[in-house]
């Protein structure tokens, strides 16, 4: 099935907008399986990467989402649970958050599904920009140092969140890119205000926000 009816058949499926109820009922949402094949070449998507501040309202199908969270930290080598992006020294640190208009999410890469958080709409605080707000997904990468190295120092393991974030949001550019749809990453972020509201522990850190939907028309 290509990209283009995929859509189609995904809105008139099982669509996020159903959320609401599933973080009432359930902690998780299975999300489809990826959709390994397809997709545009990767020097036509590297030449066509661009950062974009304006989003349509529009909601991104269920299969669409699963495809995004895929490619930017999803496991590619389920034999070894090794990761589409990089990790440094393989600890892990990064936490990929999934914030909606019917609340928000952790993503588990383990089993490709969503662990719903609350049902507040917090992607106005995920961004000080005003289309952070309008934005239909936001995704926020969170570092958690418990999972670092003993000796390893705040400073550096912060410069290592920071990379390995990085390469996260690259990798949801790209999939942007070969779909069509509109991203931005940021750090213009109130990160005190959007911790409280998420309720993080001591130990983790807001690296950055990334906002996704399709292109303002």
């Amino acid at each position: 099935m290509n990209r283009t009816s995929m859509i189609g058949t995904s809105v008139a499926g099982f669509m996020l907008g159903a959320s609401v109820c599933l973080a009432q009922e359930s902690p998780a949402m299975k999300l489809p399986q990826p959709q390994l094949e397809g997709g545009r070449p990767l020097m036509q998507v590297l030449r066509e990467r661009k950062s974009t501040r304006e989003f349509g309202a529009d909601k991104l199908p269920t299969t669409m989402l699963s495809n995004l969270l895929w490619a930017a930290f999803g496991i590619n080598r389920p034999e070894s649970g090794s990761r589409t992006a990089p990790s440094t020294h393989n600890w892990q640190v990064i936490d990929v958050y999934v914030a909606t208009a019917d609340g928000y999410y952790l993503y588990d890469a383990k089993s490709h599904a969503l662990q719903a958080i609350a049902t507040q709409d917090i992607r106005a605080l995920t961004g000080t920009q005003d289309f952070a707000k309008d934005a239909p997904v936001n995704l926020i990468y969170v570092a958690d140092f418990s999972r670092r190295d003993a000796d390893a120092g705040e400073e550096d393991m912060k410069i290592a969140a920071a990379a390995d974030a990085g390469f996260i949001g690259q990798n949801v550019y790209l999939f942007c890119a070969s779909e069509g749809l509109a991203s931005v990453v940021r750090g213009s972020i109130d990160k005190e205000a959007l911790a409280k509201a998420m309720k993080l522990k001591t130990t983790q850190w807001i690296v950055l926000a990334q906002s996704v939907g399709y292109p303002k028309k």
